[in-house]
């Protein structure tokens, strides 16, 4: 087995060269034996091969002496929903990864993830060993379809009654059957759906809202059918971008600080976490509206921490995940779709109007560089910028009164990235040029 797979937020390789059916099978026992689980739920993505990993699991855990519950093709969102109360729950997926590859998301009660830092790498120890005696009864198997329960819960978040337009594209990702279920509910908003069907060939543009490109169909449709908004989802449907009625992009950031605006009307002095990539912007809202704002490490798995820790509500991700304590802490892109909605609703301005003030500083985005020694680098831009405040917690930011930047390194490859923001465009380019011409020699 290739322990290469198990990274640092999951396990993912390319099937079936790294990881098939017996592979999982043996990730399956591991996960038995690491957590001592009485119980588990297990769903799995729309790819060719996730039936026979899923199966691989299920059958692992079974060995293991744990009854599963599998509840066949369902998004990441589905599974922390319905999983929430198991011991355990597996999301079988590889994202918006093209075929083929694949993966597996673990869970420990409560849609707790399991990364590097707290037991995968103990459980790829114990999956590569192989070497537990199965338990003396073998779990049972049931199943289970909880979608519709998930969408009625999630429902209950929404307050907007206008009959607004929202424009769904699930990039032929698992968000289209969620989206699909919402769509047979008496709602007062109208779905113009895009690309529901599951496909793991993304036959229209891959299911990566990040890269901006993916989102030309949204902007358009929306825009053509003059629409309120748009949403643009990832292949696992736990992520996703919004588009305002005029056909721009709005980054995550600025859905973060508008979602903390509608969460702090209802929960005043409510703790809202951001990564350390996100705009000023967003601390700024945040305690504007009475919150305690808390910067956080990038990646699910440390966040969901965080969110508990601080006893947060909401938390916002630049790469478009959003988390509620009310989803356990989880992604749920339902809540933040109505979230936006009941803030439409209750001030009667389109989005764009809404979003227009919070467009105070430009950002460079994340800009990639591939090279020899990240350590190295970090060390330098520490000690050429040690004027600035400087914090480690994740990587390293340096931050000045007028511009800030943060440089983190890849947790798979030899890659640095590099996020900047500043008051102007042209102070941000003039910074930007010489970071990066530092970075990359």
């Amino acid at each position: 087995m290739n322990r290469a797979i198990f990274k640092a937020y999951d396990v993912r390789g390319a099937y079936p060269d790294e990881i098939d059916g017996e592979v999982t099978r043996r990730i399956g026992r591991a996960i038995a034996a690491f957590l001592g689980c009485r119980d588990a739920l297990v769903g799995h993505d729309m790819r060719r091969s996730s039936p026979e990993l899923a199966q691989g699991v299920i059958e692992g855990l079974r060995d293991g002496g744990v009854d599963v519950t599998a509840i066949g093709l369902a998004s990441s969102p589905l599974v922390y929903f319905a999983g929430r109360d198991f011991a355990c729950s597996v999301s079988v997926t590889a994202s918006h990864n093209p075929p083929p590859d694949n993966g597996l998301k673990i869970c420990r009660e409560g849609a707790l993830p399991i990364g590097a830092a707290n037991g995968l790498q103990e459980i790829a120890r114990l999956a590569e060993e192989d070497g537990a005696a199965p338990a003396p009864v073998r779990g049972g198997l049931a199943e289970d379809a909880p979608r519709a329960r998930f969408v009625d819960f999630s429902l209950e978040a929404l307050e907007a009654d206008r009959p607004f337009q929202v424009v769904v594209d699930a990039g032929n990702g698992m968000g289209g059957l969620d989206y699909g279920e919402l769509m047979k509910r008496d709602i007062p908003f109208r779905i113009v759906p895009l690309y529901f069907e599951p496909d793991d060939s993304f036959p229209h543009h891959p299911a990566n809202p990040l890269d901006f490109s993916t989102l030309e169909d949204l902007r358009r449709t929306v825009v053509e059918r003059g629409a309120d908004l748009g949403v643009g989802l990832d292949g696992d449907a736990d992520r996703c971008f919004f588009v305002d009625e005029t056909g721009t992009i709005l980054t995550a950031d600025l859905v973060t600080a508008l979602i903390a605006q509608d969460i702090l009307a209802h929960e005043p002095g409510a703790t809202i976490l951001h990564d350390l990539r996100s705009s000023r912007v967003v601390r700024e809202e945040i305690e504007r509206a009475g919150g305690r704002a808390v910067e956080c490490r990038v990646g699910h798995a440390f966040i969901k921490q965080a969110l508990r820790r601080e006893g947060g509500v909401f938390a916002g991700e630049l790469s478009g995940h959003f988390y509620f304590k009310e989803s356990s802490y989880a992604e749920n892109t339902f809540l933040a779709l109505f979230r936006i909605l009941n803030i439409l609703a209750a001030r009667g301005e389109p989005l764009s109007r809404l979003v227009a003030p919070l467009r105070r500083y430009v950002s460079s985005g994340e800009i990639n560089s591939k090279v020899a020694d990240p350590r190295k680098i970090i060390e330098e831009l520490e000690r050429r910028y040690a004027s600035g405040e400087i914090s480690h917690l994740d990587g390293l930011k340096v931050s000045f009164e007028d511009w800030w930047f943060n440089v983190r390194p890849s947790n798979t490859e030899p890659v640095l990235r590099l996020v900047l923001e500043a008051n102007t465009r042209e102070l941000m380019e003039a910074k930007r040029d010489e970071l990066l011409a530092i970075i990359r020699g």
